[in-house]
């Protein structure tokens, strides 16, 4: 083999795949085929979830620090406020608060960690054949060259071309015509409040002001009436120019320049499957979603640290591939109910007809003002809920139930060495408790786990997966047990 793993697409999804992977001793080779890395912002916001994922990695960095805290949306019919939603951080023990930050600086901060491992992605590498046997898939490449790997992983957006050459079907529907998206500077008297988003109800489509770090903002606006097919990006930030005034109220507000724009349709797909053989998928190649929320990089930074253990423990011997099936039981109906979410989002934004006007204006806008919803809708855009109960590594019992998040708890290593839980989770399992669980379970793990005792001393003994999902509880019977039985 050239690599245990290649990997295809270097996204935020195929760097956390590639970094995990790394983490967990095992070879990846990451291929794109456009010729560097991207400078544009596109997703710009990232949820506690995310920064989990991304502390895990040890990817975090100053991420934080660059961030903006934009926790409130405020919206507006012309100059009147009628709704205001206060997010936060759901204080569930997460690595940083919601950051608003542009996809570019977390994929610089994921290249530099991917570095740190000793990898680097291979601009301009197009793939464009691939052929699967029992032991591994050949890769044919744009330039001739061919790569042979053991799996084969596709982390390359909607388009996918893994998924394409696996046979994969990727049905779904459009659920709104066209949004502009325009990242750039703005001028105004009054200026617009940096301190959240703005959002304006218009008989003509919503429209969305969102600040930026480095006193950039992201526009976005419904605009069903712009037809032209292929508009470039002057076309467009010259439509948002003439449609700000007049969506927001506010005649002296005005585009200066725009670093960025974009035009889209919402679309809602899902795979039908996300392994075919030796090839899988993550990310946008498995799922699109509705851009309302800021779930879809959130939920493709889940599915690669989920499918990264899996399948470093398939590849290193110490589980049979049967493992890999859950990686799509607990990962996809997670993304069906995303899927959800976002498009029933969608529909109350963009709401034109005089019932959906009557059930978002006069229903929903008092309903979302109490104090309680807004943190249900800040735990739950946050993904800290998301748990495997249910799927086939899941059980029942007393909470925490495998399956669960287990919070970033405080633990001491065992020369007393004061350390964080999920600051131990970077490539390896952890046993919180006995020393008899902790030698049952390096049988099964070797050298990929650690010994933890926590703080809070009234805790079980727990044997904790690398996402932070508790395995299972009890003593060296159990622990052993629930591994043979896994990892079978």
């Amino acid at each position: 083999m050239d690599t245990d793993v290649l990997v295809v697409g270097a996204g935020p999804v195929g760097l956390t795949m590639a970094c995990a992977l790394l983490q967990h001793g095992v070879s990846v080779l990451v291929i794109d085929k456009v010729a560097g890395p991207a400078t544009t912002s596109r997703a710009n916001f990232v949820h506690a979830r995310g920064s989990e994922v991304l502390d895990r990695l040890n990817a975090l960095g100053d991420l934080p620090k660059e961030s903006v805290r934009a926790m409130t949306i405020t919206t507006y019919a012309g100059d009147r406020p009628m709704m205001k939603i206060r997010f936060g951080d759901p204080g569930l023990g997460t690595a940083a608060p919601p950051m608003v930050i542009s996809q570019a600086r977390v994929e610089a901060r994921l290249r530099e960690r991917l570095a740190e491992l000793g990898g680097h992605p291979g601009w301009g590498s197009a793939l464009v054949g691939a052929e699967q046997d029992a032991s591994g898939v050949t890769a044919m490449l744009g330039d001739g060259r061919t790569v042979r790997a053991g799996w084969l992983v596709g982390c390359d957006g909607t388009g996918s071309t893994v998924r394409k050459l696996a046979g994969i079907g990727f049905p779904g529907v459009k659920v709104s015509e066209r949004f502009l998206l325009v990242d750039g500077r703005l001028d105004g008297d009054p200026p617009l409040d940096r301190s959240g988003t703005s959002g304006w109800v218009h008989r003509d489509g919503v429209l969305g002001a969102m600040p930026m770090p480095g006193d950039q903002w992201r526009l976005l606006a419904y605009d069903a009436t712009f037809r032209d097919d292929r508009p470039s990006e002057k076309q467009i930030a010259d439509r948002m120019r003439r449609i700000l005034p007049e969506r927001t109220g506010l005649p002296d507000i005005r585009l200066l320049d725009a670093t960025w724009a974009s035009l889209f349709n919402v679309h809602r797909r899902l795979a039908d499957t996300y392994r075919q053989g030796r090839i899988l998928l993550a990310g946008d190649a498995a799922h699109v979603h509705a851009p309302f929320g800021g779930q879809g990089m959130l939920t493709g930074l889940g599915d690669a640290e989920n499918l990264a253990w899996k399948l470093a423990l398939v590849v290193q011997g110490r589980a049979g591939e049967r493992l890999l099936n859950t990686y799509e039981a607990e990962r996809r109906p997670l993304a069906t109910q995303v899927l959800r979410g976002s498009t029933a989002a969608t529909k109350v934004n963009i709401a034109a007809g005089p019932l959906g006007r009557f059930l978002r204006d006069q229903v929903l806008v008092p309903v979302f003002n109490i104090p309680w919803l807004q943190r249900w809708a800040t735990y739950t855009t946050s993904q800290l809920w998301v748990s495997y109960r249910g799927g086939p590594l899941g059980g029942r019992g007393r909470k925490p139930r495998p399956g669960d998040r287990i919070p970033d708890l405080a633990c001491e290593r065992p020369d007393g060495t004061r350390t964080r839980l999920h600051a131990e989770l970077r490539g390896r399992w952890a046993v919180l408790g006995g020393a008899d669980a902790f030698e049952a379970a390096r049988r099964r793990l070797g050298d990929h786990v650690v010994l933890l005792q926590p703080a809070e001393k009234a805790l079980p003994t727990m044997l904790v997966r690398p996402d932070a999902h508790l395995a299972c509880k009890g003593g060296p019977a159990e622990l052993a047990r629930w591994l043979d039985g896994a990892l079978e």
